[in-house]
């Protein structure tokens, strides 16, 4: 099996090794970052609840972030992130390693979304990514090494 350095590559086992890893940290990173941007953006765009005039706030779910054909985009199709992001819920299906549990966080009463958190986990642990990380609204991302980030984990610096 070719390698360009040092613990560069998937061995027989389908373990990653270690620059593989930091490149899967770093797209889940990336991909939270994403992640927080688009929901930004669907907050402002004024979404609307069907058949009402109460506005959604943000996203009722990672999937309405994402679509196929948006155009014109939906409330629960709108584009801001790609397919693969959007439907990379699971450890059975990551990106690059990783997989992305959102929760809306609604306002007392039933209103509008009016945060939201965003984990975003290994799908095998140890094996494509050590840290585990969160943001919500404020944007700011945090890491754990060893479990699921909360909101008072460490950022990253």
């Amino acid at each position: 099996m070719f390698s360009t350095g040092y613990n560069d590559h998937v061995d027989a086992w389908g373990f990653l090794g270690g620059k593989a890893v930091a490149a899967n940290e770093a797209s889940a990173v990336g991909s939270m970052r994403t992640i927080v941007t688009a929901e930004v953006s669907y907050a402002a765009a004024g979404w609307v609840k069907s058949g009402t005039t109460q506005q959604i706030g943000f996203s009722a779910a990672l999937g309405d972030l994402g679509g196929t054909t948006c155009n014109p985009p939906t409330p629960t199709a709108t584009c801001y992130i790609d397919a693969v992001l959007a439907s990379a819920t699971a450890a059975s299906s990551p990106k690059s390693g990783y997989f992305f549990s959102y929760s809306p966080v609604a306002a007392s009463g039933g209103g509008s979304n009016i945060g939201f958190s965003l984990n975003g986990n290994p799908a095998a642990p140890g094996q494509t990514g050590n840290r585990y990380f969160f943001a919500d609204a404020s944007g700011v991302i945090r890491f754990n090494p060893s479990a699921s980030a909360t909101v008072s984990d460490n950022p990253l610096q």
